[in-house]
């Protein structure tokens, strides 16, 4: 799966909801419960970061659930790219981009939506054929109002924004052309999820999942 290709897959995986939940899982036994609870709640593309010890298995575990289409967030390294495709990641997000991490995701053909935050670092990403990338961090970059101006000289690209990402904003974000959709943490807050409170993180991703776009 060449770049243009990974780019393609990525997009599609965004264009599922204008949400993309940023999971960290600390205990495995809660992944499965809260996929299907997000899925059931209008949010089939999730984001599952390599942050916990257990994310791995967490990735396992989701992928066996129906409607779901789960992916690998911090991608740092191509030996996390290989895990997480082992584990059963249909697509991978990272921070930023490096050459080390496109040939890592072209060698184990899994979509990748890699990091941007500046002009530079967006063309950087149309070099290797990404036109579909990640806005992060978003809120501190400058926020809608950058992804709006970067719009003015490269059409061309779309944006998932991350970082600071909330029902309050959300909004802001999705209203733009640019913004295919946003990643955000609050659907699965670590309260509910510590209480195993599923039917309120259904009804978060239910609310989110009717964001206008």
């Amino acid at each position: 799966m060449i770049p243009s290709e990974q780019s393609l897959a990525a997009r599609k995986i965004c264009a599922l909801a204008p949400i993309v939940p940023v999971i960290v899982v600390k205990d495995v036994a809660h992944a499965q419960p809260m996929a299907r609870a997000l899925v059931a709640g209008g949010l089939p593309a999730l984001e599952v970061t390599l942050r916990t010890p257990c994310a791995l298995e967490a990735i396992r575990a989701m992928a066996d659930v129906e409607g779901g289409v789960v992916g690998a967030g911090t991608l740092l390294t191509p030996a996390d790219v290989k895990a997480a495709k082992a584990a059963g990641a249909r697509f991978g997000v990272s921070p930023g981009l490096t050459e080390r991490l496109v040939k890592a995701c072209i060698d184990e053909g899994l979509a990748l939506l890699p990091g941007t935050a500046t002009a530079t670092e967006v063309m950087a990403a149309l070099d290797w054929g990404y036109d579909m990338v990640k806005f992060f961090p978003a809120e501190t970059s400058g926020g809608a109002s950058a992804i709006k101006a970067l719009g003015g000289p490269l059409p061309q690209v779309s944006f998932c924004p991350t970082g600071g990402i909330s029902l309050k904003n959300a909004r802001d974000y999705l209203a733009l052309p640019n913004v295919i959709c946003a990643g955000g943490s609050w659907v699965a807050p670590a309260d509910k999820v510590a209480a195993g409170d599923w039917a309120g993180i259904e009804a978060l991703a239910r609310e989110a999942a009717a964001l206008p776009r």
